[in-house]
């Protein structure tokens, strides 16, 4: 029971892990995260002929003919890394650590909302 709290965030499990297999066909596997599709997709890609992850707007991000996994969650892992450091400097005039430019805190929202008017 969650004593009247929602979660704030749900997930539609967009990522597809696609298998193709010469013999079996087409399998599409929906994933909730990109760790879970790489976990699918090492479970399997020696057992068909491709397997393909595609992101939430349908593109192919990975296909295990032309890339080894182990190497792709590499470069992802760096990638996600390198995005949650690349932060525009804020210095939040009310020292607040979880505020940044991308995301004010409740304060600064409503100085920014009061300056434009």
């Amino acid at each position: 029971m969650t004593n009247g709290l929602e979660p704030t965030e749900e997930y539609d499990g967009s990522i597809v892990v696609r298998l193709l297999d010469d013999q079996a066909g087409r399998e599409e596997i929906r994933c909730p995260s990109y760790q879970d599709a790489i976990a699918v997709v090492k479970e399997n890609h020696r057992s068909v002929t491709v397997a393909k992850i595609l992101d939430r707007d349908g593109a192919v991000v990975f296909t295990s003919s032309e890339m080894d996994i182990g190497d792709w969650e590499t470069e992802w892992e760096r990638a996600k890394r390198r995005l949650s450091v690349d932060v525009d400097e804020y210095e939040c005039p009310y020292d607040d650590i979880a505020c940044f430019a991308d995301d004010l805190c409740v304060r600064c929202q409503i100085d920014r909302v009061r300056d434009q008017y």
